[in-house]
């Protein structure tokens, strides 16, 4: 099928529910989320091109293919212009941690290749949307900890003696890049975007998937993995993002950027709508009330905690206020990101901060 026979257009995809023991009711009940099972739902896979968890299309033509199947058969016309990849780069995310995840770690992507036998790690960001006072996230090791010294304090799950716990509040982003230990919970609602890879080595002494216990032998094997993936130096914090002004009561908040991903969120009331120009595909995840969103001659309400993908041959969205949206993407650091922060004001040297660098 090619492209012409297709024009694109937004895609509704399947979304995966998982059942983990630290999950909830909160992205039904505070996001407002449809459609979900009545057991406890811990994440919900918006877009996915993980391997046994790949997100199928719903809606138009391409309804019942993968999104792995799209990309094969539109490559340029969903990525954008001299797109060569083989599988659909970004995984994004609701994650209800009602209770507390586990300590664990992602590989990078030298990692990955070297002791996982993959392509590439899992750099990730999460983007608060909701958090009890007083939440906490674990996230990197403490400045001065060795190897040695944190191997001990794993075994003996002792975690705040070496790991480093940061406050968590609603609407600050955090870019975790690939080998740095993390957990975050209680009573915490994220929205994660993520390198399209489900690998990670836990250091707990129970299983997320149910919470049964891991045998001794099982836990020294992996924590001899986590060790030999683990950043003892990256020590990510918290930013509230950077905010310019795009129209009347429309804000365009850049939350993180990387050579992985970039993240955005738009809120726009009722003077005009919120319109967002694009070269490569977006995923757009509502997370305010239902909107109007339009694209050519599409158009379509997204409802709440919903999600499309945006193929890059749309080109532009608009989308009625009031809205709250996110905005997830593979950037041209330069163009989408660099660009317009620099024309809004904000000095170079904030900026060489707030973008991630390569790894």
């Amino acid at each position: 099928m090619s492209t012409e026979e297709t024009p694109p257009y937004p895609l509704r995809l399947t979304v995966t529910a998982k059942p983990l023991v630290f999950g909830g009711q909160a992205i039904a009940r505070r996001l407002g989320k449809t459609g979900l099972p009545d057991w406890s739902v811990a994440e919900t896979w918006e877009c996915s091109d993980v391997a046994g968890n790949r997100s199928v299309v719903t809606n138009g033509p391409l309804a019942g293919r993968s999104l792995h199947q799209v990309l094969d058969d539109h490559p340029e016309a969903l990525m954008g212009v001299g797109w060569s990849g083989t599988y659909f780069p970004l995984l994004t995310k609701f994650i209800d941690a009602t209770g507390t995840l586990p300590v664990h770690l992602h590989a990078d992507d030298e990692a990955a290749q070297r002791l996982e036998g993959q392509p590439n790690g899992k750099t990730e960001a999460w983007h608060i949307l909701d958090a009890a006072p007083g939440a906490t996230a674990l996230c990197g090791v403490r400045e001065g900890v060795t190897a040695d010294r944190l191997r001990t304090a794993l075994e003996a799950q002792d975690f705040d003696e070496v790991l480093r716990r940061l406050p968590v509040r609603a609407g600050e982003t955090l870019y975790v890049p690939g080998g740095t230990l993390h957990s975050f919970g209680p009573d915490t609602l994220v929205y994660e975007i993520e390198q399209t890879s489900d690998i990670q080595q836990h250091a707990m002494r129970w299983k997320m998937e149910d919470g049964s216990p891991v045998g001794d032998a099982e836990f020294r094997t992996n924590l001899d993995m986590l060790m030999r993936q683990v950043d003892l130096e990256a020590r990510p914090d918290f930013t509230p993002g950077l905010s310019i002004t795009v129209g009347d009561a429309v804000e365009r908040v850049f939350l993180c950027a990387g050579p992985y991903f970039a993240l955005e969120r738009w809120r726009a009331g009722t003077v005009e709508p919120l319109r967002h120009a694009f070269a490569t595909a977006r995923i757009l995840s509502n997370v305010g009330a239902p909107v109007q969103v339009r694209a050519g001659t599409w158009g379509e309400v997204l409802g709440r905690a919903e999600t499309l993908l945006l193929p890059a041959a749309c080109g532009e969205v608009e989308i009625t206020g009031p809205a709250d949206v996110l905005i997830g993407y593979l950037p041209d650091l330069d163009r989408d990101v660099r660009g317009p922060l620099l024309a809004a004001g904000y000095p170079v040297p904030l900026l060489r901060r707030f973008i991630a660098s390569s790894p």
